[in-house]
């Protein structure tokens, strides 16, 4: 039996396969709705799941509300150790700023909201909405 995986990689990775290899989806399926629906982009392109990756490629994609701008260093189509996943890939150093920055700011979001010891009740809701629906005029 002839070994698939090098005559794989001679051949190239696909798409949706690098993405879940390099850990960035947790299956292939997941990662192939993600390329689909717009969410990836190879080479500042809109792209589809079977697109073959290149070294050197650039790759953007959305987690969340986080977009992350990723080069591929490496070609794997076996998903292994993150710390080895993680070698496969360089983000770049704009990406990591503004995810700290994003990050910064949810958490001051989060500092300043509201946190309310309990649920309001019927009378607090009622109030509540008459205050917004005011809002609104």
């Amino acid at each position: 039996m002839a070994n698939t995986e090098n005559s794989d990689t001679d051949k190239g990775i696909r798409l949706d396969k690098w993405l879940w290899a390099a850990r960035f989806y947790k299956t292939r399926s997941i990662a192939k709705d993600m390329i689909e629906g717009g969410k990836v982009h190879y080479n500042n392109y809109r792209t589809k799941p079977g697109r073959i990756v290149e070294v050197g490629a650039k790759i953007e994609l959305w987690q969340g509300f986080n977009k992350i701008e990723i080069t591929v260093l490496g070609l794997s189509d076996q998903r292994q150790k993150a710390a080895i996943a993680r070698t496969l890939y360089e983000e770049t150093p704009e990406s990591i700023s503004r995810r700290e920055k994003q990050a910064e700011e949810h958490r001051m979001q989060v500092l300043f909201a509201p946190h309310p010891e309990n649920k309001p009740d019927k009378k607090q809701r009622r109030e509540l909405l008459n205050f917004k629906h005011q809002s609104d005029l």
